[in-house]
């Protein structure tokens, strides 16, 4: 009983690491552009903000999970595919650690 549960829950794992490998892929790596946030009122700015730092900690939270989890060796490709999954959720904080700059530099000089 317990080992079925165990072959589901590396089944379940392997499915989430095949999931998040696409939806990943899924976001353009274009880059932050500070012009967008000229124009944008404090409010929306401090919406901005808090939008963007929730998606760092979503973003990292999902990284730290597919890091921490234990892929079977006989899962083929399973170690790769963890590390692409890695890669490019690293990549995505990033990027948002940008956007996050550029949002806090056009709040600083709108919202005095």
């Amino acid at each position: 009983m317990i080992k079925d549960g165990l072959k589901l829950s590396r089944i379940g794992s392997l499915a989430m690491f095949v999931a998040l490998a696409g939806c990943s892929s899924i976001l353009p790596a274009s880059p932050v552009d500070p012009s967008r946030y000229a124009s944008l009122g404090c409010v929306e700015l401090n919406h901005e903000i808090t939008e963007t730092s929730e998606a760092i900690s979503r973003t990292a939270i999902t990284r730290g999970n597919v890091a921490r989890t234990d892929i079977p060796g006989w899962v083929p490709g399973g170690r790769r595919v963890a590390s692409a999954v890695i890669d490019r959720q690293t990549t995505r904080i990033e990027r948002l650690q940008q956007q996050e700059r550029a949002i806090s530099s056009a709040r600083a000089a709108t919202c005095r």
